[in-house]
């Protein structure tokens, strides 16, 4: 009986340590009928992890995202050298997700560094109003870098928008959104260099969370850049026309902080 009950304590601990411990290495969903943002609906994000059994962290996960980067809870890192970007021209295809437009890079298109590990660029999608709060404070819109390590670990670059001038990548791909907001079908696209969007900052925020969308998978290593960039109200509009829901947002609500750690990295 003593046997019996030490394996079944040890399974449990080992699940548990899994569950906490494993790299985010589900992809996100990309079918558009699987889940919506419709908070009165069967399919709306607080139904996420009842959904599919493979969703479960969406609803039981205790690192999940976005949260509200309350000063706080802060914890200031001067003098951090251990984050650098290098990204390089690279072909590019835009894809309406239905709950997003998406931009997959194509392969070279550069890497984030972060403590000697590297994470290789693959996509950009954007969230209508932010997903991510600083002191309860949303914004029009949150751009999302999403890269992934050899091992198939995650890390996310986030950057925030208010509403003021033009933003100039976007305004490059104006024609681009117009073209695919009303159709399933990629178009390939020039872009040209990644960097173009303009993230650098000496301060960020760092927290480890989730994808925002299902799967929601965990352990997924954050990077929110703290300055805020501008975009204009029709640039927000154009990347909203690719929600086909009844919800007017596809930004999933503010998640629990749990036990996490946030930190206010100052870059050297």
């Amino acid at each position: 009986m003593e046997k019996l009950s030490f394996h079944a304590l040890f399974c449990t601990f080992l699940c548990a340590f899994l569950m906490v411990s494993w790299p985010a290495m589900s992809q996100e969903v990309e079918d558009q009928k699987e889940f919506d943002y419709n908070e009165e609906g069967k399919r709306g994000p607080s139904h996420w992890g009842d959904l599919k059994r493979e969703w479960h962290s969406c609803k039981a996960g205790l690192m999940q995202s976005p949260i509200d980067l309350l000063h706080e809870r802060v914890r200031i890192v001067p003098h951090f050298t251990n984050l650098k970007t290098e990204y390089k021209p690279s072909n590019a295809t835009l894809k309406n997700r239905g709950h997003d437009i998406m931009l997959k890079w194509g392969e070279g298109a550069g890497y984030m560094e972060v403590n000697g590990t590297r994470y290789f660029l693959k996509q950009f999608h954007w969230h209508s109003p932010s997903e991510h709060t600083i002191n309860g404070r949303r914004f029009a819109l949150e751009a999302h870098l999403v890269h992934q390590s050899p091992t198939g670990s995650v890390a996310v670059i986030g950057v925030l928008y208010k509403i003021g001038r033009p933003d100039y990548f976007l305004s490059k791909m104006k024609e681009y959104l117009e073209e695919v907001c009303d159709t399933k079908e990629d178009k390939a696209i020039d872009l040209g260099h990644p960097s173009q969007l303009e993230m650098l900052s000496s301060l960020y925020y760092q927290y480890i969370g989730s994808l925002t969308v299902p799967p929601c998978s965990q352990n997924v290593l954050w990077t929110i850049v703290r300055k805020v960039k501008t975009v204009s109200p029709e640039q927000v509009k154009l990347l909203r026309v690719a929600v086909h829901d009844d919800s007017d947002t596809n930004a999933r609500p503010l998640q629990p902080l749990h036990d996490r750690r946030i930190q206010l990295r100052v870059k050297s």
